[in-house]
């Protein structure tokens, strides 16, 4: 069945909003079940579990949206979807088995991937970033509101029943792929491509990463997004851990934490990052950024009140602007046919940071023994000054030690950014490049050849 209507953006929109606000859901109740099931390792555990995933998802990303290219972009929807909220109702069953198959489930849960292959079929190029942009929304919006919502139902009726309704829009959202939603690719491609043999360069995850050093320019780009983005990695698979268990936040502030920092991102990335690149120059901006998430990884290394995480977050917000700025300098800097490339390189750096930033920040956790074995974990916010006193007891120096590793990281990536030029035209160039991409794609790909299936700004600081 072909759906209800022609392929849309909105069609995809409503599948990414549906598949993040069930797991926005389950922020609070996540947080709690992973502390139960690893009382002595919270933070090594959390980040070997997030590593693994994200690796693995690295390293299927490129197959999938290959395979995707041949078999059709709805039935990978359907995949992707499914094994991605397949841990939700396990939650309750036996929490091993949830976080066992949240690891594993990385191999296929790339739904971004399908979702923007989708989005390049049916838009024309001009159109394309504003539809990018238009699904990037709606993942922060579907994670500003959800967290809070779960934590409230948590704290009301229990956890089974945020489980339940979270489960209930993943089969909402399968429910939804099937019936309504139509085929991207189109009709007259399929049959010309099945059966079509997959090269193993459409299917290397590393591929894009090998012609990193071609260039100077794009070397130093791509070093600077490696340094500043593998902080930020971590710090995302473990922050509102380490709110809810060492500053002692309950399941209603980091969900308030996480919807205001959402807030302060998407105004922080549309207005502010609009003015500052008018007044001060594409350059200037990425190390305005920079100094900014160095400075907010500082605040929370060697923050040990809450109110002082609160305003870290605000400075989070600001440092946001940093890969928008690099993603329209390397659109400045790069000809028409060499962006999907360069796209290509730095999404996979990033894909490669989702995988080795979680499991770096939880071991380094592990290392200065950052855990809470002695202390129950407080159900209301008042808990914080105890769990803040005992946590400063336990390391007085560095209360965040992964954080201000991150920090450092993030100042090295301000110094390699210093050397990137303001204004440089690759088209010197082209030649050595056209000869190193060649033609990667599927022949009846939609994208340009060697195009990236995800876009830049596709995680946002929500």
């Amino acid at each position: 069945p072909q759906g209800i209507g022609s392929p849309s953006v909105y069609h995809a929109v409503i599948v990414i909003f549906l598949e993040f606000f069930a797991w926005g859901l389950l922020t609070a109740p996540t947080l709690g079940v992973l502390h139960e099931t690893f009382p002595k390792h919270t933070f090594l555990m959390n980040g070997l579990i997030q590593g693994v995933k994200g690796l693995l998802s690295f390293l299927s990303a490129p197959l999938i949206g290959a395979l995707s290219d041949v078999w059709g972009r709805k039935s990978f929807l359907l995949l992707t979807v499914f094994f991605t909220c397949a841990p939700i109702p396990l939650m309750k069953i036996s929490p091993w088995w949830y976080f066992a198959v949240i690891s594993v489930s990385g191999v296929f849960a790339v739904t971004f991937s399908v979702v923007f292959a989708y989005v390049a079929d049916i838009t024309q190029e001009h159109e394309r970033s504003m539809a990018y942009g238009l699904v990037s929304a709606t993942f922060a919006a579907s994670l500003v509101t959800s967290p809070a919502i779960g934590a409230y139902l948590g704290r009301a009726y229990g956890d089974s029943l945020v489980v339940v309704l979270a489960t209930a829009i993943a089969l909402l959202d399968i429910c939804f792929i099937l019936v309504a939603v139509p085929e991207s690719l189109p009709e007259k491609m399929r049959p010309a491509s099945w059966g079509a043999p997959i090269s193993w360069e459409q299917a290397d995850p590393f591929a894009s990463l090998k012609k990193v050093g071609q260039d100077s320019i794009v070397l130093l780009i791509c070093i600077t997004v490696f340094l500043s983005y593998l902080p930020e990695a971590g710090q995302y698979s473990s922050f509102f851990l380490y709110l809810r268990q060492i500053m002692g936040f309950s399941s209603e502030s980091v969900a308030a934490f996480i919807a205001v920092l959402g807030i302060l991102s998407i105004i922080a990335q549309t207005i502010v990052l609009s003015l500052l690149m008018r007044s001060i120059g594409n350059k200037n901006t990425i190390l305005l950024g920079l100094g900014f998430q160095i400075l907010q990884l500082a605040w929370y290394g060697f923050g040990s009140e809450p109110w002082m995480m609160w305003a870290a977050g605000a400075v989070a917000a600001m440092s946001s602007i940093t890969f928008p700025a690099v993603s329209a300098l390397v659109s400045r800097t790069a000809d028409a046919d060499q962006q999907g490339v360069v796209q290509g390189m730095i999404t996979g750096i990033r894909g490669l940071c989702n995988g080795l930033g979680p499991a770096l920040y939880g071991f380094i956790f592990y290392i200065f023994h950052v855990e809470l074995n002695e202390l129950p974990m407080p159900e209301s916010s008042s808990g914080g000054s105890v769990v803040a006193q005992y946590h400063l007891q336990q390391n007085s120096i560095i209360p965040g030690p992964p954080f201000l590793f991150g920090a450092c990281s993030v100042l090295l990536a301000l110094l390699v950014a210093l050397f990137i030029p303001e204004h440089t035209n690759l088209n010197v160039r082209s030649s050595n490049w056209k000869k190193h991409c060649g033609s990667h794609g599927h022949p009846h790909s939609p994208q340009a050849p060697g195009e990236a299936k995800e876009p830049l700004l596709q995680d946002t600081n929500v």
